[in-house]
């Protein structure tokens, strides 16, 4: 099937209790290891793709390797979504290059401007056939070229009023999510009997009150990567430096795609665990240069990541 918006996606994930995984792509080996989990688990999948990889990999390049995935891939329904647009022009710019969602971010404004530029980028891209995620609310840390010194929660009194005043087809909101390997500061964690850094709850009260008030909406979050323990471990012992790097944990994630939440970003694991799986590579066999060598494992654990993530965490497998 041809690449598809998230409209009937969400539908499907809202009535079934699940979400689908929105994976941050940037080169050919991240998009295959996505992609291949989610045929044989049988999931429905969003690639995205944000400013950075845009000015990374070439926005051309990234179009037609998610083209060359609808082809191989196409009993599953595949979505291109742009990640944090900042601006209505980079919003039009992968309209009309061909991306299915996009996502329009002017959380960092005032209220009113949030609402005026998020409308002119919906009444833009629904012209063209093509979905738009808007944000209330904004998430700490950095990612990619993302950055929120400080975030704040959504207020779920204003949520109605928005999306009644854009138009916009889902809603990204902030509960305690952040960007980013290190999503929690030490001391904002408590450490368990093992010494591990557990980080604080999700505010589901915020996630509940929105859902009250936007009944049947599509939510969304961001900054949700797990930062698998094993994978920073694989990092560490292999030359790394990447103390206290924390994420949020996936039975909480869990339980947020039970409610309203039909997408959940997931990036700095993929990541991770291409970071370490070269880094192990390169030490356990010095003399190798060939990036085929290296790159094929890699490939392989983020396919095994992004398969216990459709199974486990998004509740997705089997829903294509």
């Amino acid at each position: 099937m041809p690449l598809v918006t998230t409209t009937e996606m969400f539908k499907k994930a809202y009535d079934g209790g699940y979400a689908v995984g929105a994976f941050n792509v940037n080169n050919m080996e991240i998009i295959q290891g996505i992609t291949e989990a989610c045929r044989e688990e049988k999931a429905p999948v969003i690639l995205q793709v944000s400013k950075g990889a845009r000015n990374y990999a070439n926005p051309t390049y990234l179009v037609k390797l998610v083209e060359a995935a609808v082809i191989e891939c196409p009993e599953i329904p595949i979505a291109l979504h742009l990640d944090h647009g900042d601006s209505f022009e980079t919003c039009k710019s992968c309209v009309d290059g061909g991306f299915t969602s996009v996502m329009i971010d002017a959380s960092g404004k005032p209220f009113a401007e949030n609402i005026e530029i998020t409308k002119k980028v919906v009444e833009y891209a629904h012209d063209h056939g093509v979905v738009v995620e808007a944000e209330l609310g904004t998430l700490s840390g950095i990612e990619d070229e993302v950055s929120h010194a400080v975030g704040s929660y959504t207020r779920p009194e204003e949520v109605e009023e928005f999306v009644a005043k854009t138009g916009c087809d889902s809603l990204a909101i902030a509960i305690g999510t952040s960007h980013g390997a290190y999503k929690f500061k030490p001391e904002q964690c408590t450490r368990n009997e093992q010494g591990i850094l557990v980080p604080p709850p999700l505010r589901f009260d915020v996630l509940e009150e929105v859902v009250k008030r936007l009944p049947g909406f599509p939510i969304v979050l961001h900054g949700s990567s797990s930062v698998p323990q094993d994978y920073v471990k694989m990092i560490n012992d292999n030359g790394g430096n990447m103390p206290d790097a924390v994420g949020v944990p996936e039975e909480q994630l869990r339980e947020a795609a039970k409610l309203a939440v039909c997408k959940i970003n997931i990036d700095s694991d993929l990541r991770l665990a291409m970071t370490g799986t070269v880094r192990q590579y390169f030490n356990e066999h010095p003399d190798h240069f060939d990036p085929r060598q290296y790159l094929k494992p890699a490939r392989a654990n983020i396919k095994e990541l992004v398969r216990h993530k459709l199974i486990d965490v998004l509740g997705c497998a089997g829903k294509a």
